[in-house]
C-alpha cells in the first residue's frame, strides 16, 4: 500500500537505470564563462570529477544519480573544447564552442543581435494560470528558457531555481529572470546538497535556534537590497522523508519544522526584504506522508501555499499512471483547509511517458488546473532525472502542452 502510494512522490526514489549524460547551461561562450554541467544517469552517491581542458572539478551524484556542478572554461588551442564528467565506470561529455572577439563585431551590434533573436521568441501569456518552468541550467541558461518557450509556445513568467545552504543569494539569476519578464521561484534548501537525509549540521533545531541568522540575514539584505517581487519556497517537500529538513529524519521532531519556518522567515523580513513572498510548499500526500496541518507555521508566515505532484506511471516497479485530479485534488483540498484565501502554485509537476498517454494527461492537467481560479501557476519540471520528465519527451507530449497553453489562453 505504501508503495503505491509513494508514485505521488517527487524525487523519493531512484526509477529505472538511465544512461550517463551531461548537459551544459551555455554551449558556447569566451574562456572565462562559468558553466553549471548537469548529470543524470550516473552511479548513485558516488565521487566524480567534470574536466575541461586543464580545469577540473569535483562532484558528488545524489541518491538518483544526479548532479550538478560548475566549471570555468579555460584559454583553448582549439574552438572546440570537451567538457567531461566520470564517476565510477561511468562517463559522459559534451561539446563546449569557445568563441573569440572579433574586432569587426561592434559591442552595438551584438546588442541588435540579442534584440534580434528575443523578437523571434512569443510572449509571456496573460492568462490567470501562469506557465512556469524548471531547466538543467537554471535561470542563467537562457539557451535552455528559449527552447522551451518555442516549444511551447509561449515564454514561462514563472522560473522555478534552487539553492542550497552553502550558497550566496543568486542576484544575477534573479535579475536574468526579470529581464526576460519573468518571476523567479526560488527554492531555498536548508542543506549540503547531495548530502543525504542524516546532515545534523542542518538540523531544523539549529535553524530555529539561530546558528544560521548571519547567512539569513545575508540573503536577507541582498533580497531586499535588489528590490523586485521573488517567491520563496524554503524547505520544499516537508512532508515527505527524503529531506533532512524533514520531521522524523535527522533528529528533527514534530513541531520543529513550523518553528525552523517561522524563524527563517522572521530573520529575513526583519532586513526589510518585503519584495520576498512566502511560498509554503508539501509535495502531494501519500499514505504515510507527514500531515500537512503540524508542518503549517501560520497565516502571518506564509503568502502562498504550493504542492508538487508527479505522475510516474509505469516508470518505476512501485508506481501507477496516475490521472492528474488523482493525483492532486486531495492536497488541494488540504491546502486549503489550512490557508483559506491563499494563492496556490503547482510548483513542480511532470508526467512519465510510460503507462499511458503523456500527451493527454498534459491536456487533461492544463485543463483541470485552468478551471480552479485560486491556482496562480502551473511550472514544469523539465529534466530527464529519475526518468524523462521533460516536455518534449516525445513530440506528442510537447504538441499536446503547446495545444492546451494555447486553449487556456482562449
Amino acid at each position: 500500500m505504501l508503495a503505491l502510494a509513494i508514485s505521488m512522490l517527487c524525487g523519493a526514489l531512484p526509477s529505472q537505470a538511465a544512461a550517463a549524460a551531461i548537459t551544459l547551461s551555455d554551449y558556447s561562450g569566451p574562456a572565462g564563462t562559468t558553466v553549471t554541467v548537469t548529470g543524470t544517469g550516473f552511479p548513485k552517491k558516488t565521487a566524480g570529477t567534470v574536466s575541461a581542458g586543464t580545469g577540473q572539478q569535483a562532484f558528488a551524484t545524489s541518491a538518483s544519480g544526479y548532479f550538478k556542478t560548475s566549471i570555468v572554461i579555460p584559454e583553448a588551442a582549439d574552438a572546440s573544447l570537451r567538457i567531461e564528467a566520470r564517476a565510477g565506470a561511468a562517463a559522459a561529455s559534451a561539446m563546449f564552442t569557445v568563441t573569440y572577439s572579433s574586432p569587426s563585431v561592434t559591442e552595438e551590434e551584438q546588442q541588435v543581435a540579442a534584440l534580434d533573436t528575443a523578437a523571434t521568441l512569443p510572449g509571456i501569456s496573460s492568462a490567470r494560470l501562469r506557465f512556469g518552468v524548471g531547466t538543467p541550467g537554471g535561470p542563467l541558461a537562457q539557451g535552455e528558457l528559449d527552447t522551451v518557450a518555442a516549444m511551447s509556445g509561449e515564454t514561462p513568467s514563472v522560473i522555478l531555481s534552487y539553492k542550497d545552504f552553502r550558497q550566496a543569494p543568486p542576484v544575477a539569476e534573479l535579475e536574468a529572470v526579470r529581464s526576460r519578464g519573468a518571476v523567479t521561484l526560488l527554492t531555498w534548501e536548508p542543506w549540503a546538497w547531495g548530502g543525504g537525509t542524516e546532515q545534523p549540521a542542518y538540523s531544523l533545531d539549529r535553524i530555529a535556534a539561530g546558528d544560521f541568522d548571519a547567512y539569513l540575514r545575508q540573503w536577507g539584505t541582498a533580497l531586499a537590497q535588489w528590490g523586485h517581487p521573488v517567491y520563496l519556497r524554503f524547505g520544499h517537500e516537508m512532508n515527505g522523508n527524503w529531506y533532512p529538513w524533514s520531521e522524523g529524519v535527522n533528529g528533527n521532531g514534530a513541531g520543529d519544522y513550523a518553528a525552523a519556518w517561522r524563524h527563517v522567515h522572521d530573520v529575513v523580513s526583519s532586513t526589510g526584504a518585503a519584495n520576498v513572498q512566502w511560498v509554503w510548499n508539501p509535495n502531494v500526500p501519500y499514505w504515510g506522508s507527514t500531515p500537512l496541518d503540524g508542518l503549517y507555521p501560520g497565516p502571518d508566515y506564509v503568502d502562498a501555499v504550493a504542492l508538487d505532484g508527479y505522475n510516474w506511471g509505469t516508470s518505476a516497479d512501485w508506481s501507477k499512471w496516475t490521472q492528474p485530479w488523482e493525483l492532486f485534488a486531495d492536497g488541494l483540498g488540504q491546502v486549503r483547509s489550512l490557508a483559506p484565501g491563499k494563492p496556490i502554485l503547482i510548483a513542480e509537476t511532470s508526467s512519465a511517458e510510460q503507462g499511458g498517454s503523456k500527451a493527454a494527461w498534459n491536456a487533461d492537467l492544463v485543463y483541470y488546473l485552468a478551471q480552479q481560479p485560486d491556482i496562480t501557476a502551473v511550472v514544469w519540471f523539465h529534466f530527464n532525472k529519475e526518468t524523462d520528465w521533460r516536455i518534449d519527451s516525445s513530440q506528442s507530449s510537447a504538441d499536446a502542452l503547446r495545444a492546451a497553453l494555447a486553449a487556456r489562453r482562449g
